[in-house]
């Protein structure tokens, strides 16, 4: 499993590079880049404890279940999705009141960054397993 440091690492890299992606997106579309920042660093700061938490009860998962933490694409698919599905429910309330936007809206929007971060998930946690991989041995159990 991956040490404390590099849980943190992991979530802060994540979150960093994600706000920055996001920021630059929705200013594009006409939100106040500053508004948008703002509900981005609130949101990160939210989504990062988040994603700490997770990992850990998904490496906890993964260890009863298979053995060990390394993950398959299905695994990872299972991952991003498990992930995302967490903090849409926590997100549209508070999106549609720091935007002055309807549930609708806010809903629609949460579901293009659900998109979004379901991607850039997989493709985060596949990049960041190659740059740090974890150093473990697959123990078969007969």
């Amino acid at each position: 499993m991956r040490s404390r440091f590099d849980r943190i690492r992991h979530a802060i890299m994540f979150e960093l590079i994600g706000l920055i992606l996001i920021v630059g997106v929705l200013s594009q579309f006409g939100f106040e880049m500053g508004h948008v920042g703002i509900m981005g660093v609130v949101f990160s700061l939210v989504a990062t404890g988040w994603n700490y938490v997770y990992n850990i009860l998904f490496d906890k998962y993964m260890m009863r279940k298979t053995g060990t933490t390394i993950k398959s694409t299905l695994n990872r698919v299972v991952h991003s999705l498990g992930f995302e599905g967490g903090l849409l429910f926590l997100t549209i309330p508070a999106m549609a009141w720091f935007l002055n936007i309807s549930l609708l809206e806010a809903f629609i929007l949460d579901i293009g960054l659900v998109v979004f971060y379901l991607f850039y998930a997989y493709v985060y946690n596949l990049a960041y397993d190659e740059a740090f991989p974890i150093n473990e041995i697959k123990q078969v159990t007969q």
